[in-house]
């Protein structure tokens, strides 16, 4: 493994924190996807020797400092949902794309389900449904990127 290899994992994952950092507010912020997730998820599965459950946690304690809130949550929770992508990661290969969106999109909410039940541990309130909708927004990205790889992957194959 080289240093080169590493260079794309590591520049996206630094891009998605501080997307996710972004001062958002407003309907934004709602509906503002898990980006760090997101890309702990796609590296996971494209390249889980490049990025596993280790990169994971890391990048979720990185995201408990940047937040603010419960430390650690984010690290169990991205954590979580790399383990399962890691676990099933071989036979996600053999479904469709919209299969792969159902499942990233079950991992999704698996690390909010995760993230509000320590919330909830912690003292929190529990929140209304528009709790869920950055993992409706995180799929809706998840499969614009990966249509969008599918086409310059098939412009490539043309060429």
């Amino acid at each position: 493994m080289s240093a080169t290899s590493l260079k794309p994992v590591y520049l996206s994952l630094l891009v998605a924190l501080l997307m996710q950092i972004l001062p958002w507010s407003g309907s934004l912020l709602t509906i503002r996807p898990e980006f760090l997730l997101l890309t702990v998820l796609y590296w996971t599965l494209r390249a889980p020797h490049l990025c596993n459950i280790g990169t994971a946690w890391f990048a979720g304690l990185m995201m408990d400092l940047a937040s603010g809130g419960l430390f650690g949550q984010f690290a169990l929770a991205y954590s979580a949902a790399s383990f399962f992508a890691v676990s099933y990661q071989r036979r996600l290969a053999l479904f469709n794309i919209w299969q792969q969106a159902g499942y990233v999109f079950l991992l999704l909410l698996l690390s909010q389900v995760i993230t509000l039940v320590l919330k909830l541990f912690s003292g929190g309130e529990l929140p209304g449904w528009q709790y869920f909708l950055p993992s409706v927004s995180g799929i809706l990205l998840w499969q614009f990127v990966t249509f969008s790889r599918l086409r310059i992957d098939s412009r490539s194959d043309q060429a």
